[in-house]
């Protein structure tokens, strides 16, 4: 599956405070995964969702009991 192909979108919001926070969210409408913090700019909130792109495709799924 290529970029293109993806069923999820990342999007860059500003909150009510003012901070900009990222969220990745299905066609469906469900979001999978959100910044879990705002940033200053909205370029730090960028480099966040390109750090995630990077560093967690091919992530491990550890069951925790």
């Amino acid at each position: 599956m290529s970029e293109n192909d993806s069923k999820a979108t990342f999007e860059l919001y500003v909150d009510r405070e003012g901070n900009h926070r990222w969220r990745l969210v299905h066609d469906n409408g469900n979001v999978i995964a959100d910044s879990g913090e705002g940033y200053a700019s909205r370029q730090k909130a960028r480099q966040g969702i390109d750090s995630v792109r990077r560093n967690a495709p091919g992530a491990a799924v550890e069951t925790l009991e």
